[in-house]
């Protein structure tokens, strides 16, 4: 999956590699689908959600340039298979989750894998977790409308922010830089998300 589907497509991070490397995606997939847990694609783990491609996971972290002890507020959970990436790359991850089964769920696979640091929240995804602001970067695995302003409030100094943007059917994916003279956007491509629900988000439906 890493060296055919990541680094062949122009992923060279060598640390978003190995974190790559060391988690096993199958154990964040249903069992019915752990023989398909590291084609690149999507895959439904209920609720109406996904695990995202492998690809885009380790495009999504690669332009968080992370770097260890850095702390990382992830918006959406999901499997927690994002989340365990985070974690491998030595960073502080908090993670909130709207859907509270998916939570627990991501819960006991990321104990079961050692991960035990990581704290995950069940709320809107879209208000960020204000209380631990600031945050080194921001990473939204749903995609949103425009960007959520409370995430941009709680981007510490030097913060980067990355997120899915558009309409509900495709988006662009976005890094937000903050620095001395301001935000700094750039686009790193086309993709697919579920939506990102909440007061900055989608309308619930």
């Amino acid at each position: 999956m890493v060296s055919e589907q990541i680094q062949a497509r122009g992923i060279h991070d060598v640390a978003v590699l190995s974190a790559m490397l060391r988690v096993p995606r199958h154990y964040f997939v249903e069992a019915a689908l752990r023989e398909r847990a590291y084609e690149d694609t999507p895959l439904p783990i209920g609720e109406r959600q996904t695990i995202s491609q492998p690809y885009m996971v380790a495009l999504m972290t690669a332009a968080l340039e992370l770097r260890p002890g850095e702390r990382v507020l992830e918006i959406g959970t999901g499997s927690g298979y994002q989340t365990a990436v985070l974690a491998e790359l030595g960073a502080q991850v908090l993670s909130v989750e709207r859907i509270p089964g998916l939570a627990e769920r991501a819960r006991l696979v990321l104990g079961r894998l050692g991960h035990t640091g990581v704290r995950i929240e069940i709320g809107d995804g879209s208000l960020g977790w204000p209380d631990a602001a600031p945050y080194d970067a921001i990473l939204v695995t749903a995609g949103a409308p425009q960007i959520p302003r409370p995430l941009l409030d709680q981007l510490a100094p030097q913060g980067r922010l990355v997120l899915p943007m558009g309409e509900d059917e495709l988006q662009s994916l976005v890094r937000l830089r903050r620095g001395g003279m301001g935000l700094i956007e750039e686009y790193l491509g086309e993709c697919r998300f579920v939506k990102l629900r909440g007061s900055y988000g989608w309308e619930e439906t």
